[in-house]
């Protein structure tokens, strides 16, 4: 289970918001607000919190808590990894969900990342080894595979996140601090989530923020609505205290997410994102008047990475590199502003960021219009692949 700095992991969020290249400490936050906050949070109409058995009652989908761990415990493992390095043997462990009847399982990346040895421990208590299948370590997913036992194996029913709604009921099964199959409820608290792990890595989207305790060892395990589907891989929580404690606040990858690219981890492949290069702010009408903008939407390019696909293509920032930006306490004029890509008009990063990851790979080329040096144009740009 990632642990992360609530402050560190604040700054970094409200920042990069989905297509950050590189990392900013210094944020400037959004109107009237006058704290930094997490990138964005979509939520619908809040639904009330409430239990399982009071849910099953007002819809008929749901299952009682009971029957929803009776129904997935089968479906959960907890997975042991072992790798050797020069400083000796280390060991790991989190948790995982049979996707597929032959012996697939999806878990994080960062459970079986570089591991030697792995072993998966069924529900019978049962035993086997198990080897790395595809992998996207820029959504933290990755598919491994045992041979099904003789008793075969089940898999888990998939959701679909387009459905949740902030404040449903959801439960976590894992193995959090080797208890395995520990069952636990909380709501869903956001949806949208949009959190990036240390400089120039790529950002976690569309995450599922939920109070169901999970822990490290949770890692990997299944996120299930109030039916018994899979709507997440719990990956991260918050760590204020700097102790490897739950405080009400994890996340989980979308199901939805890993749909995308589920087919292509079963048969082996390592999945790319395509990369832009380039850390932004979304333009609303007061940020345009202070920085005396032309247009009132788009993207506010903030800083371009170095020979990123964005520097080539001639893109400019308002700082000219991370250090400068860090040691700045205000934000200047001078960016450009992206307003569309191929002919798409985009108003916020995440709009930008989503049709990348959805439409193009490493070596597409997009068309962006820009507002540069106060004047629209457009530019070629050739996508790369995210830097490891």
């Amino acid at each position: 289970m990632h642990l992360r700095s609530t402050i560190a992991a604040i700054l970094a969020s409200a920042l990069v918001s989905a297509l950050v290249a590189i990392a900013v400490v210094n944020v400037w936050p959004d109107d009237n607000d006058s704290s930094p906050t997490a990138a964005s949070t979509a939520t619908t109409s809040p639904t009330p919190a409430v239990g399982s058995n009071a849910q099953a009652s007002l819809n008929s989908g749901c299952l009682p808590a009971t029957d929803i761990y009776e129904q997935l415990r089968p479906s959960v493992v907890e997975i042991t990894s072992t790798a050797s390095s020069q400083f000796g043997e280390s060991q790991g462990s989190g948790s995982g969900v049979v996707v597929d009847e032959r012996g697939f399982i999806l878990t994080n990346y960062h459970v079986v990342s570089g591991a030697d040895n792995i072993e998966v421990m069924l529900a019978d208590g049962s035993t086997l080894p198990a080897t790395m299948m595809g992998y996207d370590s820029g959504n933290d997913l990755a598919v491994i595979r045992i041979d099904p036992p003789a008793g075969g194996l089940t898999a888990a029913s998939l959701g679909d996140v387009d459905q949740l709604r902030v404040g449903d009921p959801v439960f976590a099964i894992g193995n959090p601090f080797g208890l395995e199959a520990t069952f636990t409820e909380g709501i869903v608290s956001a949806v949208g989530r949009t959190y990036s792990l240390g400089s120039s890595t790529r950002p976690l989207r569309n995450m599922i923020q939920t109070d169901a305790a999970v822990n490290p060892g949770n890692s990997g395990g299944p996120l299930l609505n109030c039916s018994g589907k899979v709507i997440g891989i719990n990956t991260l929580l918050e760590n204020p205290t700097g102790q490897s404690v739950n405080v009400g606040i994890a996340f989980a990858v979308s199901i939805n997410t890993a749909k995308l690219y589920l087919a292509d981890m079963l048969d082996g492949k390592t999945i790319s994102h395509a990369w832009l290069g380039i850390a932004g702010r979304k333009i609303t009408p007061a940020l345009s008047e202070d920085l005396g903008l032309s247009v009132t939407k788009g993207v506010y390019v903030i800083t371009v990475a170095q020979n990123s696909p964005a520097q080539r293509a001639g893109l400019q920032g308002a700082f000219r590199s991370e250090a400068q930006a860090a040691q700045s306490s205000s934000l200047p004029s001078g960016g450009d502003v992206i307003t569309a890509v191929d002919g798409n008009a985009v108003t916020d990063v995440d709009e930008l960021a989503n049709y990348l990851d959805s439409q193009k790979r490493a070596g597409d080329t997009v068309t962006l219009t820009v507002l540069h040096n106060s004047q629209e144009t457009t530019m070629e740009v050739t996508l790369a692949e995210w830097p490891s």
